[in-house]
């Protein structure tokens, strides 16, 4: 499988998709591509707005972007398509999307045939097994916590070490652990913003300046960097 998982979409005071893109162009090559977009974890705007403003920016590197919902038969698409793009927004209402069209199965049929899969936020939780280490709040029932599972381990996008200053809160810490507490036996990566994992095969690494943090039930948190051989998340089993 190919996988590109990115944190989130843009850093403070950045044009849209601005730090990621050229990791993006890596990934995809210069030969132009025809990107099936994922747009179903926006809530407060149009698909077809959410659809334009990722257009553009894939235009810039040369490949063309539609959006799923333009098809009748999205599994023709899913299976027609040169790359899967999901973006981010609220976890759970894309799950609940994708499980309303019954369509993971046929998006991990299609990426493990080769198809590669790129996604940010709420894009990179639905490449987990379950979307249970999201930080969106539940606004929609999404029938079913289950995701693609492209990645036996959990993704934490947006991580941050601390809260913000006057938030008296649990820290994510806290909430990861709490989530290892009742799901002893898998990893957790906390992947800060400006980061990303890049997954070639069996190879996974990671992309980006700040370090990543790796959670297990009974041993103590791990920081490790681009330098680092990620790819013994690969293994880890519930």
């Amino acid at each position: 499988m190919r996988l590109l998982l990115i944190s989130n979409s843009t850093m403070p005071g950045e044009p849209y998709l601005t730090y990621p893109l050229p990791a993006i162009a890596g990934f995809l090559g210069e030969k132009p591509k025809n990107i099936l977009f994922f747009p179903f974890a926006a809530v407060t705007f149009s698909f077809d707005t959410y659809e334009a403003k990722v257009r553009e920016r894939m235009e810039s590197l040369g490949h063309r972007l539609i959006s799923i919902h333009h098809f009748n038969d999205p599994g023709r698409a899913i299976m027609e398509a040169d790359v899967l793009m999901v973006g981010g927004g609220n976890t759970w209402q894309l799950v609940r999307m994708f499980h309303d069209q019954s369509l993971f199965p046929l998006m991990r049929q299609a990426i493990e045939r080769g198809i590669p899969y790129i996604g940010w936020s709420a894009g990179s939780n639905v490449a987990c097994p379950t979307l249970r280490t999201t930080n969106d709040m539940p606004i929609i029932d999404p029938l079913g916590f289950d995701c693609m599972g492209l990645v036996p381990f959990q993704i934490n996008p947006h991580y941050l070490d601390h809260n913000p200053e006057g938030h008296g809160g649990e820290t994510r810490e806290q909430r990861i652990e709490e989530f290892l507490a009742i799901n002893p036996g898998i990893h957790v990566v906390g992947l800060r913003e400006g980061t990303m994992l890049r997954l070639e095969g069996k190879t996974l690494s990671l992309i980006g300046e700040r370090t990543l943090r790796i959670f297990r039930q009974g041993s103590l948190p791990m920081e490790l960097t681009a330098a680092d051989d990620l790819s013994f998340l690969l293994e880890a089993k519930d």
